[in-house]
């Protein structure tokens, strides 16, 4: 891709390269930017085009329109009100169950949209406004630096549905918070400002204009030379993302266990029906 071209990916994902700076915007804005077939697919394929990208320096990573991502597409939970699929059986546009593991690699597609992040050599910046729910916030987790609107809307919302979070969440989330932060956001499934967001650790910095001042940032890092820049997020990487390759198999032994289960299925039911679960005992 040469200096200012735009390359899109399904329709779902645009990147812009310029000045060493890769924009890469979700673009959706109609649904949010929520996560469908073709967007775990636009997402994987964008970043690992810019994995082998020995021109870039530092990366963007937005949504268009009024919010970044809002997770899982809404089709996906009617789906699981049925007994279907989570975000690891969602089938991309090519056809590849986002659940399907490649040879060599340590995650599925619904992780590696997330992780992909953590591969590409330099650094991820995250501008975030909106919402950033679910599988929306896991995305923003994956990047190196995250930039949030104060009032922007974070949730791990997964045990809402009756599910955790299955898309490197956990691990990422728990590199940025203490263990009882962690288990809080995770277990209540509550939504939370990017302002706590920010005092929790969670979100980097917090402005009124994330795009603007994410692009500031990448400016700034994409002066600087680009072997340290890389070196020093490689460096810091294999210390924070030791063991990672373990934890999510172990994401995705949990996920598969809990998918379709009746308790499961009632998490998702009683939400459509606007009622209150009832949850039989654990089985284990």
């Amino acid at each position: 891709m040469s200096s200012a071209e735009t390359k899109s990916y399904n329709d779902r994902v645009k990147v812009s390269i310029e000045g060493g700076i890769a924009d890469v915007r979700l673009d959706r804005a109609d649904k949010r930017n929520a996560l469908d077939p073709a967007m775990f697919d636009a997402i994987a394929r964008a970043g690992k085009d810019l994995v082998s990208n020995k021109e870039i320096r530092a990366v963007v990573l937005s949504g268009s329109g009024a919010s970044f991502c809002a997770g899982l597409d809404f089709a996906s939970f009617q789906s699981m009100a049925n007994g279907g699929s989570s975000n690891s059986d969602t089938k991309s546009n090519s056809g590849e169950n986002a659940g399907a593991m490649q040879p060599g690699a340590i995650t599925h597609l619904a992780q590696q949209i997330c992780w992909v992040w953590q591969e590409v050599p330099v650094p991820v910046i995250a501008a975030i406004q909106g919402h950033a729910l679910g599988g929306g916030m896991q995305l923003a987790l994956g990047a190196d630096i995250r930039i949030a609107h104060p009032d922007t809307q974070f949730a791990m919302r997964e045990v809402h549905w009756g599910l955790i979070p299955d898309m490197t969440g956990t691990l990422m989330l728990s590199r940025l918070v203490r263990d009882d932060v962690a288990k809080d956001l995770v277990f209540s499934a509550r939504v939370i400002s990017g302002t706590e967001a920010h005092q929790l650790g969670v979100v980097t910095r917090l402005t009124d204009s994330p795009l603007e001042t994410a692009m500031q940032i990448a400016s700034e890092i994409a002066e600087r030379s680009p072997d340290a820049v890389r070196g020093a997020k490689a460096l810091i990487n294999r210390l924070s993302n030791a063991g990672a390759a373990e934890h999510f198999a172990e994401e995705r032994k949990i996920i598969y266990s809990l998918i379709g289960k009746p308790n499961q299925v009632e998490a998702v039911t009683s939400n459509f029906e606007k009622r209150p679960a009832s949850f039989v005992s654990p089985t284990a």
